[in-house]
């Protein structure tokens, strides 16, 4: 049962970020595991059975991340990570291509939302195609985003603009992959059992923004 973070959790966060070391990690590998994956692990084994209660035709499996780096991705960095992930995403194999629902904890705060790790621009071409097409169910959306100050829509946009279709939707149309998440520095919800009913709160309000993004799948690509 998850019973929240701790302080451990993020002083072990600071302490690999720089000593990324094989020597030092393996040191300190019991408190990786019992102040940092293990609850991470916990916190995925309460939120997720919990909300497939209500959504369980979602079909939606967890997956929590675990510290070591992919040896062909290291980059120059060192061969573990400073921060994991808990995630709720359909089977893919290209999953990160996906939308998904994420909780993040990093040395510097937590993140959680829903969106993509990598949208396709594939993806993101089909979302401009359908805001062209038939604008008002995201309007309503954004709309409604707008209307609360929690989660904000994020990513990066492209140098030269695709267009701009509203001032409402052109934050979206311009946009190389996104997501609607709330970011924010270490607080006391961390180390409390109230970070799951949060997070399930918080998931039950971008339910509707999942199923818009889910639903982009079946649109033809119109680059084609």
């Amino acid at each position: 049962m998850f019973q929240g973070f701790s302080q451990q959790t993020v002083d072990f966060m600071w302490g690999i970020r720089f000593n990324n070391e094989k020597t030092w990690f393996e040191a300190h590998k019991e408190q990786y595991k019992s102040c940092f994956y293990e609850p991470m692990r916990d916190l995925a084994d309460e939120v997720y059975p919990r909300f497939l209660e209500r959504h369980g035709d979602l079909d939606l499996i967890r997956r929590v991340s675990r510290i070591y780096r992919d040896a062909r991705r290291l980059h120059g960095r060192g061969p573990y990570k400073d921060r994991l992930w808990l995630s709720m995403e359909r089977p893919a194999e290209a999953w990160t291509a996906q939308p998904v629902f994420w909780f993040e904890l990093e040395p510097e705060g937590y993140s959680y939302g829903v969106g993509y790790w990598m949208a396709p621009p594939a993806t993101m071409a089909k979302l401009r195609a359908r805001i062209d097409r038939d604008p008002e169910p995201l309007e309503k959306l954004a709309r409604r985003l707008n209307g609360q100050d929690r989660f904000h829509l994020e990513g990066l946009e492209y140098k030269r603009p695709k267009g701009s279709p509203s001032p409402l939707l052109s934050p979206w149309y311009n946009k190389k992959g996104l997501s609607i998440g709330f970011d924010g520095p270490h607080d006391s919800l961390l180390w409390s059992r109230e970070l799951a009913d949060t997070l399930l709160e918080g998931y039950e309000f971008l339910l509707p923004y999942y199923e818009y993004l889910l639903s982009l799948e079946g649109d033809p690509d119109p680059r084609e």
